[in-house]
């Protein structure tokens, strides 16, 4: 990092909700951060940002953006780096098309994204596009692992105010469903490396040998995994479970995670739009392929392509009206489970299907029992135990429930989400070997066409700082802290043989305990079913599974969690919680002018940023901003100051108002630092003086479309003035 004045805080360029309330939030922040001379700069990492940065050569120099991930990606290894991190949209291929569909109306000369490539500069063209689907952002800025957990005053609302609970019945139909056999899980195959290596992937037939991927380079200690997926088993086992979830009256529902795992998942997801439709495509397979159908992008693109194809819709609907009836995502739409790959997401599907006491919306827009697919039985098992466990015992209270705390094992590309690269499915049959450049062959599966092949790895460092933080979470908290690790999973074995090694060192082995994922969330829910609290110590996935889990049943929700990512190398990565970027908030807003996204999630990740600047540069004054954050947020919460979901209430520019006046009351309160109460006292006052004004002034905003410009790629003047509708309020802050 050559650049002599970095910014002391990045707060980064979003997408939907997120960017719409950084409209009206981060001018709040840049007022407060200059009285302690603290720079607050923004860095695009949008989908639409990441396209324009992508494609330079094609647009005008107004157009053309820099590389913020890329500048990000380098700043996160520095010690100065702190950067809040909002949720991005990780991309579907729908999304992505949309979004360049998008920029091209307003004027971008981008190329279209070729579905079938032929032509070399297609493909070049689709390896650019591909390059920013899934989950492209993520990785590269998460130089650390996680520490994820509510904070105090969250988890003390929401036991004082407990969330509504569905409830569960002992004779509940729904279930989970996986495969026994053929799926990632039963064909993994890990080993540690003793020295620094470089690999090669190749694929070797009866015609010869294809090289998928050459000069993979992996340091001394690297985990090293290899496993497939059987095409012909998938196929079997989505066939079974479509007739048994018709047999027993429920829905069928599919459970994947086709952003984070871009590769992998849309192929499986478009493994079971053929299996739902293929009477359909046994007939009309051929025409469909013509029309230009890939079924990985879901239903929904199937049917925009078919539409003018009267006898395909017609078969399609005689298969549907004999399918069991399915997960809905928009009853009233007709938007289904396996419209868009991207709209039904695991980790957040799963826990709200088990809030509500197992229970999904169906076509009839009627809650049902349902039958929740997951294809691989990686980690299934902690959805399948939560739901026999919540069946048994009934639902959780969240008045008396203690909490779950995580440390993720994510840095440096960790494990399943970092194996984008090394994802293929298999073109013919025969053996993928990883050989080493001594000739090793390190891992070998024989496979057949249609198979997914994927490669994951975890480094050592990473490893070790993990079980390192873990550690002093532990003693920090005192909790009870499982390593989730199944000691019969080839992966876990290998991190197994990191783990106890550096407990017994630090003479901490009796404070841990060590579990598979179906029995560590049996012993986790048991806790804090008493009112007590655990610690999770977990890999990438789980990290991301069980952070939207157990606080959707805590809270109600993933976005109020303090998610601190401590980077290896100093740095500090403080992320707004989990939840996604709501889409269906911008919708509302668009159509009533009422956002009802909830920023406590920024607010809580604000505090912690300034008191990490005030500790790595020695900014006193930065230390008592964060800490009147923390009583401002505590503010919001003992008033109720939270958005409102329905139009007509208070909304999310409401709960900004309020969070900066707290913010102010704090600091003109506080006698740390005579300057900064001096300069805010003024403040605090104009902002109560005006609370009639200012909430008047946001309330009439409400109640009729509004025109932020674009959806990917809004105009920020518009978004502005959208977002900022008090003029009282805009005269305080500017």
């Amino acid at each position: 990092m050559a650049d002599a004045k970095q910014p002391d805080i990045v707060y980064t360029t979003v997408d939907e909700a997120p960017e719409r309330a950084s409209a009206s939030l981060l001018p709040i922040i840049r007022f407060f951060a200059d009285a302690a001379d603290v720079t607050v700069e923004t860095r695009d990492i949008s989908l639409a940002g990441r396209i324009i940065a992508t494609f330079p050569d094609v647009l005008t120099d107004a157009q053309k953006q820099s590389d913020d991930l890329a500048w990000l990606g380098e700043w996160v290894k520095t010690p100065e780096a702190n950067v809040i991190k909002l949720p991005n949209i990780s991309a579907s291929e729908p999304q992505l098309v949309a979004a360049v569909k998008e920029l091209q109306a307003q004027g971008y000369a981008l190329p279209d994204y070729p579905y079938e490539p032929s032509t070399d500069e297609e493909k070049a063209v689709r390896a650019r596009y591909d390059g920013i689907k899934g989950s492209a952002v993520n990785p590269v800025l998460r130089e650390g692992n996680s520490d994820r957990r509510a904070a105090a005053a969250v988890k003390n609302y929401a036991m004082a105010n407990p969330h509504r609970m569905g409830d569960w019945s002992k004779d509940s139909k729904t279930r989970v469903a996986s495969m026994s056999g053929g799926d990632f899980f039963s064909n993994e195959v890990s080993a540690t490396l003793d020295g620094a290596a470089t690999a090669k992937i190749v694929l070797e037939t009866a015609g010869g040998e294809t090289v998928l991927k050459d000069g993979i380079t992996y340091p001394a200690g690297t985990v090293v995994d290899a496993t497939f997926m059987s095409a012909k088993a998938l196929d079997a086992f989505l066939a079974e479970e479509i007739e048994k979830t018709k047999a027993e009256g429920v829905l069928f529902s599919l459970h994947m995670k086709a952003t984070m795992m871009k590769v992998s998942d849309p192929i499986i997801f478009g493994h079971a739009v053929k299996e739902w439709l293929k009477p359909v495509f046994d007939t009309y397979g051929d025409k469909m392929k013509e029309l230009g159908v890939n079924p990985n992008g879901g239903l929904g693109a199937l049917l925009d392509r078919v539409k003018d194809s009267p006898e395909i819709v017609k078969a399609i609907e005689e298969v549907t009206a004999e399918r069991p009836p399915m997960y809905m995502v928009n009853s009233d739409k007709g938007i289904t489970n396996l419209h868009v790959p991207s709209d039904v997401i695991i980790d957040a599907s799963m826990p709200a299907l088990i809030r509500a006491g197992g229970k999904g919306w169906g076509p009839d827009n009627k809650e049902h029992d349902a039958v929740c697919v997951i294809p691989d039985n990686s980690y299934a098992p902690v959805y399948d135990e939560s739901i026999e466990f919540f069946k048994a015992n009934g639902k959780l209270n969240p008045a008396t429930a203690g909490t779950v705390q995580n440390i993720g094992l994510m840095a440096q590309k960790a494990e399943e989400y970092g194996s984008h690269p090394t994802t293929f499915e298999i073109p013919e049959d025969g053996t993928v070997k990883m050989v080493l450049e001594d000739g090793t062959v390190l891992h070998a599966h024989k496979v057949e066409a249609g198979d997914i092949w994927r490669s994951a790895s975890a480094r050592k460092a990473p490893i070790e700082d993990w079980v390192n933080l873990a550690i002093d979470r532990q003693k920090a908290t005192g909790y009870r802290s499982i390593f989730w690790l199944d000691a019969n999973r080839a992966h876990d074995a290998e991190l197994i043989a990191y783990v106890k090694p550096i407990l017994k060192a630090k003479g901490v082995a009796d404070k841990f305990e060590i579990m598979a994922p179906r029995e560590a969330t049996r012993a986790s829910l048991e806790t804090i079913t008493k009112g007590e609290s655990t610690i999770a110590i977990t890999g990438n996935v789980l990290r991301d599974y069980l952070t939207d889990l157990f606080p959707i049943l805590e809270l109600a929700t993933s976005a109020k969690m303090l998610s601190i990512v401590k980077l290896m190398q100093g740095g500090g990565l403080f992320e707004t919680g989990a939840g996604g970027s709501a889409p269906k908030h911008v919708q509302q807003l668009d159509e009533e002018n009422h956002l009802r996204w909830d920023s406590l999630g920024e607010f809580c990740a604000l505090g912690e940023s300034f008191k990490f600047l005030a500790d790595a540069k020695d900014n006193a004054k930065a230390r008592v901003l964060g800490n009147a954050v923390d009583a401002a947020t505590q503010g919001i919460l003992d008033h109720d100051r939270s958005p409102s979901r329905k139009v007509g209430e208070p909304d999310n520019r409401d709960s900004h108002y309020w969070f900066a006046r707290y913010w102010a009351e704090a600091l003109a309160a506080q006698s740390d630092d005579a300057d900064l109460a001096a300069k805010f006292a003024p403040v605090a006052k104009a902002l109560a003086d005006g609370e009639a004004a200012i909430t008047g002034e946001l309330a009439a905003a409400q109640g009729k479309p509004v025109d932020t410009g674009g959806y990917y790629h809004p105009d920020a003047d518009k978004m502005s003035s959208v977002m900022r509708p008090s003029a009282t309020l805009n005269a305080i802050f500017g």
